[in-house]
């Protein structure tokens, strides 16, 4: 089951209770749909990421999910050099490769 986007407002309160209760055993099971992909920037040095559920304290984890992007990490040539409301910034090698992609996860 995805996670879903409760509304601030409700008209049938069996409705609201069911979402909510849905929300929250998706949260106990791990699904907190704070995820996403992001392809490095090739031939640049950093790549921007917009994601509005960043927020300033976020941690961001990333996950290679292609051999180039597994390399990237074990050169030790990428970090998240900044994160600010609703974007976060990875500074990276800057190569000619277009395939170095990662999921990432957003905590907080």
């Amino acid at each position: 089951m995805a996670f879903i986007r409760l509304p601030v407002s409700w008209r049938d309160v069996r409705e609201m209770v069911r979402k909510l209760a849905d929300a929250v055993n998706s949260l106990g099971d791990g699904r907190s749909n704070a995820t996403g992909t992001v392809t490095l920037t090739a031939a640049a040095a950093t790549t921007a990421v917009t994601d509005r559920r960043v927020g300033t304290d976020s941690v961001i984890a990333l996950m290679p999910t292609t051999a180039n992007a597994s390399g990237e990490i074990g050169a030790g040539t990428i970090y998240i050099a900044a994160v600010t409301a609703g974007s976060f910034t990875v500074a990276h090698a800057n190569n000619a490769q277009a395939d170095r992609t990662y999921g990432y996860s957003i905590c907080g």
